[in-house]
């Protein structure tokens, strides 16, 4: 049963978390070509608000590796128990389904799949060299899990060269114990600290609105700064269902507006905030931006 936290956040949604649809001739498109190839999207298994949005601008945020996670994250509404083995041929048919997109850049991610011996880093690599090979003129952006920072398996995914290499802390220090199931701060941390080394534009995403503080989100992005990521998406947690953590917060336009510039300050190259964004949103934008000398 809800306790009284979960109705009041329920009944008392700000008017700035309200979706426009976009169910247009584009989006039906899109869901065609997912559909019909057989792919998983971060945008339907995650159930996330600008599905409909980004659809309809015909891009999309593809999930390889299938739609189980071997991890269950308290803020992630991903099916969680024991995946099916890798489609080796998921590499060809996401190629396929970009080209018939039309995709100047695409977002690839994927569950975690602690079940397998690399974690599919050589499906991930797989993945890039197939999409690069139909699709040359194609940018590739990729939000990897954290491989528990083994520098070998990351190497395996950077030595493919993506354009865009990242993977999300997701909350600050004090809360990932509570938020993340697995996961660890300080070895998501070194995961995109070996990224920036690899000499490839590191990014990641945090949630605000489960109980953290200015400071707490201050000192996360100084963390991420001296990791050497170079681009930061900052969205309003939204609680998938019943079973995930309450929001303890909506954070409002202007605290997000703030976040960016505090950010920026702080020497990140490219910044996206916003209560509704999320790791892949706008992402193309950051791209041309990363592109730009400063």
């Amino acid at each position: 049963m809800p306790d009284y936290h979960d109705e009041v956040t329920r009944h008392r949604k700000p008017d700035w978390l309200k979706i426009k649809l976009h169910r247009s001739e584009e989006f039906g498109e899109v869901a065609r070509i997912v559909r019909e190839h057989g792919l998983h999207t971060i945008c339907s298994s995650g159930r996330c608000p600008n599905q409909a949005e980004c659809w309809s601008r015909r891009t999309a945020t593809f999930m390889i590796l299938g739609d189980i996670c071997t991890r269950s994250c308290k803020f992630c509404a991903t099916a969680t128990g024991k995946p099916l083995p890798p489609d080796p041929d998921e590499p060809r048919k996401l190629a396929r389904s970009i080209s018939l997109m039309g995709l100047k850049h695409c977002v690839v991610t994927s569950v975690d799949r602690d079940d397998l011996p690399d974690g599919g880093a050589a499906l991930w690599a797989e993945s890039v060299r197939a999409v690069r090979e139909l699709n040359p003129d194609t940018t590739i952006e990729l939000l990897i899990p954290d491989f528990d920072a083994r520098e070998e398996l990351i190497d395996l995914v950077a030595d493919a060269r993506p354009d865009i290499l990242g993977h999300n802390i997701e909350t600050v220090r004090r809360l990932t114990p509570q938020v993340r199931s697995r996961a660890k701060y300080e070895v998501s941390l070194r995961t995109l600290a070996h990224i920036a080394r690899r000499g490839l534009t590191a990014k990641s995403g945090l949630m605000v609105g489960l109980g953290e503080t200015d400071s707490e989100v201050l000192e996360a992005v100084d963390d991420l700064v001296e990791a050497g990521v170079q681009i930061l998406t900052i969205g309003q947690y939204l609680r998938p269902s019943l079973r995930h953590l309450p929001v303890a917060e909506y954070v409002t336009p202007e605290k997000f507006a703030w976040y960016k510039e505090q950010a920026l300050a702080r020497g990140l190259r490219y910044v996206e905030s916003g209560p509704m964004v999320r790791s892949s949103y706008m992402a193309e934008k950051a791209m041309r931006s990363c592109r730009t000398p400063k």
